[in-house]
């Protein structure tokens, strides 16, 4: 069977005839579509377009055929049908011009739209000034008018209300109603009877005729169509790369509308599901691509597991993956068996992430390795003892060394297959923990502070113990309840900037450590030593602002003395044997026996 070099065909189609195929039902739209909703002048410059036959953008269509894959499709808004027939084509792209058209010319029906100046939506008509229409001077778009439901257009600036609501009223303000262009020899009949046959207006209804209407007639509208049987995932890509609305669609509404072909709503399942994560403030911004994602993970690698157990060979064995393919090809059974272990899986990863103190989502260094996590977790069930040692050092290494920066899907779906077996003792090492490594150069050109190595090394020292200079309290606990936490200078800004001390060194992550508001407040610009006097005056003894410090690995002399080179240097290296601890790495990059490396014990800095 040879394969189609192009998976789509390029044609033309006249106006009239796509509206039919509208109206009979035969062109529907996919049910991921979102509703209608333009602007009135939005309308207002389509229907100036058509009438002056200027092009207005090609309209995208799926061709759906035997053997294509099912997805729920809805009328386009505002045909209405007693018996909906099976659609033989989908909207992709086009819907916004395709119903503004329909409604407008063929529906006759008001359209709803929606007002520019104030975002409410109302029903209007669209009439076209026959006389302005024909002069050259005019923009067309001045000679469309939007009259209300009842077909009056209000007064203002002393200009009278118009009354358009009966035919009468039409022929002698010589306004077209634009609904009626494909019936236009009726409403022609009752215009030249109105005025008794008057030649004079005769002739402008025939340059009108010619001018205009013809143009609304012979429209041919540009037309790709996509041929049957193209992938799902091929057919999300497209959503992906046409919709220009602000929220892009993604493949979770692709497979939501698959999903209601079976009458399943996986919107309002995850709606539920959604509603119980956000129970955890770690996983408030768990998204519903999130989860999918994470569903995906964990179907894959069941379905390997059960390849192996059937003897199947290394080489043949299906693959563990989480990308916008395998999430298309969840079938609607697998999906319901293993959702509500996903939702457990994420669980218990907000319970694993507390431990490591990232108790909100803004704490998180990726989301990408939360679903890895998540899905982990899912199968494995919550770690105990030295099992979870090992997925902390996973979880810092992936952190720490940025390695879900890029390829994190690939990198996600590695994890979910080696890491499962490493956790059990019969898999290697990794290869997230053998990869990953972080240089003392790297830590001081870290200047992003929402970036994944600030978050881990920020977290770290939460979990290290971290007090908050002014609190006194340690900030997992301040953290906790809702007091905002933030990155500041150790030695300030103004401070560094009167020393001379360049930007590039002021600003890396070495001089920056979480602390409260108030801490902030209370360091202001001032030199290192005059802030920690001001604080010690105000009952903070030395012994205790110096333990403050060393929770922070601010070795107490450096600060004291303003020396920033020495500080710089000393907390770097401080930084660096946490990070290490934490990945279970000697500097040279050697993994640690992790039973002899208890991550759980806290890095004490003499």
């Amino acid at each position: 069977m040879n394969t189609p070099i192009s998976a789509f065909d390029l044609s033309k189609e006249a106006l009239p005839d796509l509206l039919l195929k509208i109206q009979q039902g035969y062109i529907q739209l996919p049910d991921l579509q979102r509703s209608f909703c333009w602007r009135d002048d939005l309308v207002i410059d389509l229907l100036a377009s058509v009438s002056q036959g200027w092009p207005i953008g090609g309209i995208l269509l799926q061709e759906v055929g035997n053997g294509t894959w099912k997805v729920h499709s809805r009328l386009v808004e505002g045909v209405h049908l007693e018996q909906i027939p099976t659609p033989t084509e989908l909207i992709l792209d086009g819907q916004q011009r395709c119903t503004t058209l329909f409604m407008c010319l063929f529906s006759n029906r008001p359209v709803r739209v929606q007002s520019r100046r104030n975002g409410k939506m109302s029903d209007r008509w669209y009439y076209i000034d026959i006389q302005k229409a024909l002069d050259p001077e005019v923009e067309r778009e001045q000679t469309i008018l939007g009259f209300n439901q009842g077909r009056i257009r209000p007064g203002f600036a002393g200009h009278p209300a118009i009354h358009c609501s009966t035919p009468e009223q039409e022929y002698e303000l010589g306004l077209f109603p634009l609904a009626q262009v494909l019936s236009y020899a009726t409403w022609r009949q009752g215009y030249s009877k109105y005025w008794q046959y008057d030649p004079v207006r005769l002739e402008l209804l025939d340059r009108f005729e010619r001018e205009v209407i013809k143009r609304f007639e012979h429209f041919q509208v540009p037309v790709i169509r996509l041929k049957p049987g193209l992938p799902k995932a091929a057919v999300c890509r497209v959503f992906e790369k046409v919709n220009t609305q602000s929220e892009q669609l993604n493949f979770f509404d692709l497979a939501t509308a698959c999903f209601a072909s079976q009458d399943f709503s996986l919107r309002d399942d995850w709606a539920k599901r959604e509603q119980r994560l956000k129970q955890h403030r770690v996983l408030e911004t768990v998204k519903e691509t999130d989860y999918l994602a994470c569903a995906a993970l964990v179907v894959t690698y069941y379905k390997r597991q059960q390849a192996i157990a059937a003897g199947v060979p290394s080489q043949k064995l299906p693959a563990v993956a989480c990308s916008r393919e395998e999430v298309l090809d969840l079938s609607l059974a697998d999906y319901q068996q293993y959702a509500d272990q996903v939702i457990a899986g994420y669980e218990e990863a907000a319970r694993f992430l507390y431990g490591q103190k990232i108790q909100t989502a803004e704490d998180l260094p990726y989301q990408i390795q939360l679903v890895a996590l998540a899905a982990i977790l899912a199968v494995e069930g919550y770690p105990q003892d030295r099992v979870r040692a090992k997925l902390e050092q996973w979880f810092w290494c992936g952190s720490c060394a940025a390695l879900y920066t890029s390829w994190h899907e690939r990198r996600a779906s590695r994890d979910m297959v080696e890491v499962p077996a490493w956790l059990h003792d019969g898999g290697e090492l990794p290869n997230t923990v053998q990869m990953a490594h972080l240089q003392a150069d790297r830590l001081l050109l870290v200047r992003r502070r929402h970036g994944a190595v600030y978050k881990a090394i920020n977290a770290l020292l939460r979990k290290h113990g971290a007090i908050d200079f002014a609190a006194g309290e340690a900030l997992a606990e301040i953290n906790l309840f809702n007091d905002p936490i933030d990155s500041h200078h150790i030695f300030p800004v103004a401070y560094c900037k009167k020393q001379g001390i360049s930007k590039d060194r002021f600003n890396s992550l070495v001089n920056l450590t979480p602390l409260s508001r108030l801490s902030n407040q209370k360091i202001g610009g001032k030199a290192p030593s005059q802030y920690l006097r001001a604080l010690e005056a105000e009952g903070i003894s030395r012994r205790r602002m110096d333990e403050i410090l060393r929770s922070h690995l601010i070795e107490p002399e450096t600060s004291q003395a303003d020396d920033f080179e020495a500080f710089l240097s000393q907390r770097a290296q401080s930084l660096m044997e946490l990070v290490h601890c934490a990945m279970g790495k000697t500097p040279a990059g050697t993994v640690i026996d992790i039973e002899q490396h208890s991550l759980n014990s806290k890095l004490v800095i003499a």
